[in-house]
């Protein structure tokens, strides 16, 4: 028995042994693992962009304001064009879903909702019209989507609180008033009457002028308005005439920047006729025949870009966007064109360095500095969402069916 004893006693204390010695292992181990610092989070790169970047576009392609859509649908096709064939923007195609809002609110509210909702875009720009470009504000500013207008009344982008998702690029039209009463002075003007249309450009324009004059030592004698469908402004003129104004401006987009002059010389009205920025196709005075002749107006440097001397800082630039539109398109370059030109290139400009974030954009629209555009240099800002100051202007005049500098 003692035999049979001795073997047992040894199996236990081997086993014994083991199972400290195993204990004394799993306590260090576990004790490693405690002391062992975290494997690191590996962090995963977002995924890369890919696919076409979508961009909107509002015009007033047809309607009233087809003058001035028309050249910003040309003007963004071929730039769509160019910049594809150039590899696209950061390797990714450019598509540009354009709409035509017919020149009129509503339109352009049905418009904005299709881009946003149905195709998805990252940005709009446009509407051609003040107006419009209104209408559209509040749903840009609840989709927190940027726009860039291509309509020039100040009240787009002010109060900047109120229009944080809102761009433009036509010159202000506090600066464009501010341009025609300083030319005035020049020539001793001090007494005027102005007639406006009533859209939202031409209330605006109205509101600048009666606000500014005042500033300006100039005297508003005749205040005169119009409907976008009037084709007859005699009445309106006639009062004018019977006071002591030396000079009129006219301020609208509407067919009546032609119909105003033609009513002035049948009334043998022969004070200068001002206009503002939104004279800025050659088309309106065409239609004016040979009534436009003389008209001065304030506008980008664009329409007489052939003229400008050749130290002027932007003249290959303005003669290349130029010669571009017209060999494609036939006809004159307009500045309306123009607006679009600017308005799809900082959007571009922006894309290239944060890529199609909506908000990434939007504050870096805020931070371009020193962008060449055909309306003048931008210097965008958070408190200027316009980026362009009162000396982005030429005056022009109109001479034998021409735009010239006014020398």
């Amino acid at each position: 028995m003692k035999k049979g004893l001795i073997p047992l006693l040894l199996i236990v204390l081997l086993f014994a042994a083991g199972c400290g010695h195993h204990g004394e292992e799993t306590e260090v181990a576990v004790k490693a693992e405690k002391e062992a610092p975290a494997p690191e989070t590996v962090k995963e790169e977002p995924a890369a962009e890919t696919g076409p970047i979508k961009i909107g576009a509002i015009f007033g392609i047809t309607g009233p304001a087809s003058k001035l859509g028309e050249p910003e649908r040309n003007t963004v096709e071929m730039l769509v064009e160019k910049i594809n064939a150039s590899g696209g923007v950061n390797g990714r195609t450019l598509e540009v879903i354009i709409e035509d809002t017919e020149g009129a609110e509503q339109k352009a509210v049905e418009a904005v909702n299709k881009l946003l909702e149905k195709d998805g875009v990252c940005a709009i720009i446009g509407p051609t019209r003040s107006g419009p470009s209104m209408a559209v504000i509040p749903i840009m500013q609840k989709n927190e989507t940027p726009l860039i207008s291509c309509a020039a009344a100040d009240s787009i982008v002010e109060p900047i609180a109120e229009r944080k998702w809102i761009f433009k690029t036509p010159q202000k039209n506090s600066s464009t008033a501010i341009q025609i009463f300083n030319h005035m002075k020049t020539a001793g003007i001090t007494k005027v009457a102005i007639i406006t249309g009533t859209t939202g450009f031409g209330k605006e324009g109205r509101d600048q002028l009666l606000r500014l004059a005042p500033t300006m030592g100039i005297t508003i004698v005749a205040d005169e308005t119009y409907n976008p469908p009037d084709t007859d402004m005699t009445a309106q003129l006639t009062k004018i005439k019977g006071t002591d104004a030396q000079a009129v401006i006219n301020w609208s987009i509407v067919p009546g920047q032609s119909i105003v002059p033609k009513n002035m010389k049948q009334l043998g009205m022969t004070i200068p006729l001002y206009q503002s920025h939104g004279f800025g196709n050659i088309a309106f005075a065409n239609a004016a025949g040979d009534a436009a002749e003389g008209i001065i107006f304030p506008a980008g440097a664009l329409l007489v870009a052939d003229q400008l001397p050749e130290t002027y800082p932007r003249k290959a630039f303005l003669l290349e966007y130029k010669k571009d539109y017209e060999a494609k398109y036939g006809g004159e370059v307009s500045t309306f064109g123009g607006h679009a030109y600017d308005a799809l290139m900082l959007l571009v400009e922006a894309i290239k360095t944060v890529g199609t974030d909506k908000a990434a954009i939007r504050d870096q629209l805020e931070k371009i500095q020193n962008f060449v555009g055909t309306a003048g240099v931008f210097n965008m800002t958070p408190e200027d969402h316009t980026g362009l100051g009162d000396d982005a202007f030429e005056l022009i005049t109109v001479k034998g069916g021409k735009f010239v500098l006014l020398q």
